[in-house]
Order: structure tokens, then C-alpha cells, then sequence
């Protein structure tokens, strides 16, 4: 029989590795941008068509390749950066496999043009397929362009794999982002289209984060520095009042490549551990300097998680790091009590304690009652209290509620969650709030608990299913249009999300770089309130966004109901909480929220009489 092993072609070869290395649009930033930087540019353009899938170019200042490193450069574990075995070990520049620019060439059209400081002209290289297509001298300045097209145009199997524009263009974003914070001394730009989406001048690294993340950031960041033997460790962490719901504004970088790490976000979040809610992420950008030797940076193709040889240390290094800066800043948790304003106009409060009054007060029983020495348990009879029980046995007309006609169906339990109920109207004597949070309502069998913020986001949720399904939500027109500043990355989102939005009754357009005019909205939000619902929205859907097994939409509707949905807290007419609970009992599933909390609960008459030994 004959030999069935052979060796596979380059090109096959290329495309495999390929498929380690460049796996989206983004890889493909990643690696070129890391080179630009290696190459010891000040300057670095990132220009974007198509999300990446037509044209990724990076045009840079740096050093330049001679006519044979050109050539080198595409050839498989070509590199500069190691000469033997111990280099591996000591590698403080960033791309260093050898294989990231002969598998962007396995799979896109590529064209190099690169020049050194010494040469009168530069050379432009043509491949296609890891193929040398053509070769000719060009004129230009120091520095390399290398433009990739037409990315996966010979393997359209994982060109089909690719997502939206928008989210590609999340993912180049993200990446851009990385580089661009980890050196500030370097000038960014990228655009996409034509159009300009970062334009970030040399600084410092406090100029860099709020260039990226926005001036929200400028005065709210603490200073992070503390130097060891072993290890330094510099940044800026926010302050506990720009905490997030999602975990977006993190970033840790060591030995100035951008890493993940669940191990030392644990370590940052325990530093903050009482300043911010269970829920909440605080923002920080994080350098750990160390000798490379202390780690193994080569665990994972994109080099995003590394090996410490001693994590602890690090660990500990991190947490004290941080609550050191905290502390310094005089940043402590504070106390935040629920005080109700009317309170303050009481006249106990606001009306001065005269003689007159003070006289008054100590001559009544009650106060003497309680002054006496040994007696706070005693109360006299004549005490203006009155009889415990003239006050039981007085009937209690204000509080008696008509049994409801639909049945609720419990079970065996005092308070269970509910089955679906048939749907009845709400009599508005029938019901009423408790806490500003819950709504209580009488029925055959004892009493209903209803939490009105899910049942809410409830009803808000199925109204859009709804709208989107047939008709839209109708729009009010804002009296003064609001305009919309965002970041980079919320713009990208946003744009991602436009038509969907606008079939629940916002109108939207965008306005210039980065920004979105809000020109209506649905009636849920109130004039004055757009530019916060559209953010608040944006923070909840990328909460959601980490969850792989929602849709676009389903977690646009998600975050939607919850934003938009009546907070604990706020005050129900009565013909408001009658109507929650007619359009919550009208819904296909009334008795849970979409995450699943319950939206109400009953409690069985007998089961109270138990407890109170009736």
C-alpha cells in the first residue's frame, strides 16, 4: 500500500494557523497594531472599512523593514524577537509568535509598503494566498502601511461565521482600545468608513482614560503607585460613585500587554469590598511591571492570559495597592439613610423647641412615666396612650377590602409563588401600597403581595415583544430635542441597535462623531429624562451581554423593562397600582419577570390564623 502521510503546503499550513491566530477582524488589529508598536512609532493610524471585512490598514512611523525583512516577515515563525530558548522567557515587546502576519496573509489580499530611515526608497509587496503576487520599488516616508483586504475571501466558511458591522466593529474597538491605553505616548487615530472615531493625542496616562472613556472620568480618578522589589504596580482606579452594573471600564495590563484575570479583578473588587454595591464593578487601569521571567505569557494564542509564578503575591500586592490609594484619598464607605424629605417640614423639625413647649412636654404622664428610674416598662392607666384594647376593638372600616371574584389558586404553602390567574379588574378600594414598594390586595383565600417594579418590567417586557411583532410603540415628540455624547464603544453599540429602538418609540439619529440626537421617545419616559434612559439602557444591555444564550433583541427588551421600569421607592396612585395589576394579569406570564423573579406572591388565610393561633 502506498505512503499515506505527506506534509501539507504552506498556503494549507498558513490557513490552519490562521485560524488560531486571526479568528475575526479584530485579531487581525490586534497583531498589526503590536507590531507598529514594537516597531517604535510615535504614531499609529488604524483605518477601517467595512468592520474589518474589506480593509484593515495600519499606517505607522516606526523604524521600517529592509527589502529582505519585508519578504522575511511573511514567512511562517519568522521574528525578530527571539535568537534562542531563554529569550522565550524575557520577551518585554508585544507580538513575538512569528505567525501572525503569514496567517493574515493565508487568508485576506495583502499590501506592505515599508521604508527605513536610511533607504532612498522604500518596497510595496503583493500577496495573495501566501503567494508573492508582485514586488516594486516605492516612494514614501519612513515607516510601514500594511493593508489587509478582503479578509476570509478564500475561505468562506468563516467568512459566513462572522457577525453584524457593528459587532465587528465592537470587537476592533475593544482591541483598539488596549493598545492605545497601554501606550499613551503614542499617538492613535482610527476610522471607520471615512469617518473618525479616535483621535487620541500624546499624554499622560490620565489623559489617555479620559480621552477613551470620557470626561465623566476626569476629576473622579484616585492615583494608584506603589513600588516593590518584585513588582510595581501604577494606575488609576475610579471613584466608588462611577461604579458600573457591567464590567466594561477594566483593565489590566502587565508588562504593558492587556491581560484577563479573574484572580486579581477578585483582588480589586475586595479592595473596594463595603464602598460599592454587591452588583457593581468599580472602573481601574492597572500596570503591573515585573521581570518577565516571573511569568509565562505564552499559555494562550492571543497572549490575553498569562501564568504567574506566584500568584498570591501578586494577589496581595494588588488589593493593598488599591485600598492604599483609596485610603489616601480619604475615600471611605458612607452611610445613606432613606429619610423622607417631608419629614423635614414636620414642625417637631423645623419649629424652634421653646420654654413653653419644653414645660408642656415634661408635664405629661408619658413623660413621667418614662423618666422614672426602673419603670420603662410601666405604663399608667391614665397615660393619653389609651387602652390597648379600645384600640382592637374599634372596627377597622378604612381597611376592609372586597374578596376579589377570580380565583387564586394556591398551594400548600403560606406564601408560594403563584400559578397564572385568570385575569379580573382591580377594584382601586381594593388595594394598596406598602413601602412604596409593594402593592397588597385582598382575595378569597387570604391576600396577594405584589412587587411592582417586576411586575412592571413584567408588562413592559411583552409590551415590546409585541411591538416589534406588529404594531410599534407610538412616540412622543420632545418639545426640545436632546443631544447625546458618547463614548466610542456606546456609539458603536447604539448605531447596533438604532432599528430596534426605533420600533419601540425612540427616534434617533446620529449627529456628528460619536454623538446621537433624541428627537422622541415612548410615553414610559419622561421629558427631560431621554439622555438618561439611553444610557442607562446601553450600561443594562451590555449587562446582558455576557449571557451567549439571549439574541440581540431579547436582551435589548430586557434591558429596556428593567431601565424603564417603576422603581421601589415610588408612590402608586390608587388607579395607578389598579391598572399595574390589570395589565400584569393580562399578560401571557404574569407571575415572573423575564430573569425569572417572582412578581408576586399569595398568602393563605389559614395559614396566617396559625400563626396567630386561630
Amino acid at each position: 500500500m502506498p505512503d499515506i502521510i505527506q506534509l501539507l503546503p504552506d498556503n494549507i499550513a498558513n490557513q490552519i494557523a490562521a485560524g488560531e491566530v486571526i479568528q475575526r477582524p479584530a485579531s487581525a488589529v490586534k497583531e498589526l497594531l503590536e507590531n507598529a508598536v514594537d516597531a517604535g512609532a510615535t504614531e499609529i493610524k488604524l483605518l477601517i472599512n467595512d468592520a474589518g471585512k474589506q480593509l484593515i490598514q495600519v499606517i505607522d512611523n516606526g523604524k521600517g523593514m529592509s527589502e529582505t525583512d519585508a519578504r522575511m516577515a511573511f514567512e511562517r515563525h519568522a521574528t525578530s524577537k527571539i535568537r534562542n530558548i531563554d529569550d522565550l522567557f524575557s520577551i518585554k515587546t508585544m507580538g513575538f509568535r512569528g505567525e501572525a502576519l503569514a496567517s493574515i496573509a493565508a487568508v485576506a489580499q495583502v499590501e506592505l509598503r515599508t521604508k527605513r530611515a536610511e533607504d532612498e526608497a522604500g518596497i510595496c509587496i503583493e500577496i495573495e494566498n501566501s503567494t508573492v503576487k508582485n514586488q516594486q520599488p516605492v516612494a514614501m516616508e519612513t515607516g510601514t502601511s500594511i493593508a489587509m483586504k478582503n479578509l476570509f475571501f478564500n475561505v468562506p466558511a468563516r467568512r459566513n461565521f462572522l457577525k453584524s458591522n457593528p459587532s465587528e466593529l465592537r470587537h476592533i474597538v475593544d482591541e483598539f482600545i488596549r493598545v492605545a491605553m497601554s501606550f499613551p505616548e503614542i499617538f492613535f487615530s482610527l476610522s471607520s468608513n471615512g469617518q473618525q472615531v479616535f483621535h487620541l493625542e500624546r499624554g499622560s496616562l490620565k489623559q489617555r482614560i479620559v480621552q477613551i472613556l470620557g470626561n465623566t472620568y476626569n476629576a473622579k480618578l484616585v492615583s494608584v503607585h506603589e513600588q516593590t522589589d518584585y513588582l510595581d504596580i501604577t494606575g488609576f482606579v475610579g471613584k466608588p460613585e462611577t461604579s458600573k452594573k457591567t464590567r466594561g471600564d477594566q483593565y489590566f495590563f502587565v508588562n504593558n500587554r492587556f491581560i484577563k484575570s479573574a484572580y486579581l479583578n477578585h483582588a480589586v473588587m475586595k479592595a473596594f469590598d463595603e464602598m460599592i454595591g454587591k452588583d457593581s464593578y468599580p472602573m481601574y487601569a492597572l500596570f503591573i511591571n515585573l521581570d518577565p521571567a516571573q511569568i509565562d505569557i505564552n499559555v494562550h494564542p492571543t497572549k490575553q492570559e498569562i501564568k504567574f509564578e506566584d500568584e498570591r503575591i501578586v494577589y496581595a500586592f494588588v488589593e493593598s495597592a488599591v485600598k492604599h490609594a483609596l485610603a489616601q484619598f480619604s475615600i471611605t464607605p458612607t452611610l445613606d439613610f432613606d429619610l423622607d424629605g417631608s419629614i423635614q417640614h414636620l414642625d417637631a423639625v423645623s419649629k424652634p423647641f421653646t420654654e413653653d413647649k419644653k414645660s408642656s412636654a415634661s408635664s405629661s404622664s408619658l413623660f413621667n412615666t418614662f423618666t422614672k428610674s426602673n419603670q420603662a416598662h410601666f405604663i399608667e392607666n391614665k397615660s393619653e396612650l389609651g387602652h390597648w384594647k379600645d384600640f382592637y376593638e374599634k372596627p377597622a372600616a378604612q381597611t376592609h377590602f372586597k374578596p376579589l371574584t377570580a380565583g387564586l389558586e394556591t398551594d400548600d404553602s403560606s406564601a408560594t409563588l403563584h400559578a397564572p390567574v385568570l385575569h379580573a379588574q382591580f377594584i382601586s378600594e381594593n388595594v394598596f401600597q406598602l413601602h412604596s414598594a409593594y402593592i397588597i390586595v385582598q382575595n378569597d383565600n387570604g391576600y396577594l403581595l405584589v412587587n411592582q417594579q417586576n411586575a412592571h418590567e413584567r408588562i413592559l417586557y411583552e409590551r415590546f415583544l409585541h411591538a416589534v411583532d406588529g404594531k410599534a410603540i407610538a412616540a412622543q415628540q420632545s418639545l426640545f430635542p436632546v443631544s447625546i455624547d458618547l463614548t466610542a464603544t456606546d456609539s458603536v453599540l447604539l448605531h447596533e441597535l438604532l432599528p430596534d429602538l426605533q420600533q419601540l418609540g425612540f427616534i434617533l439619529e446620529p449627529f456628528g462623531n460619536n454623538s446621537f440626537v433624541v428627537s422622541g421617545t415612548p410615553a414610559d419616559v419622561s421629558q427631560g429624562n431621554e439622555k438618561n434612559a439611553i444610557e442607562k439602557m446601553l450600561e443594562q444591555y451590555k449587562h446582558f451581554s455576557s449571557d451567549l444564550k439571549f439574541s440581540k433583541r431579547e436582551k435589548l427588551f430586557r434591558s429596556l423593562a428593567l431601565q424603564q421600569s417603576i422603581k421601589s421607592g415610588t408612590t402608586l396612585s390608587q388607579k395607578e397600582m389598579s391598572g399595574l395589576l390589570n395589565d400584569l394579569f393580562a399578560c401571557n406570564t404574569p407571575n415572573s419577570t423575564p430573569n425569572g423573579k417572582p412578581t408576586y406572591m399569595t398568602f393563605k388565610k389559614e395559614e396566617l390564623d396559625k400563626m396567630f393561633g386561630r
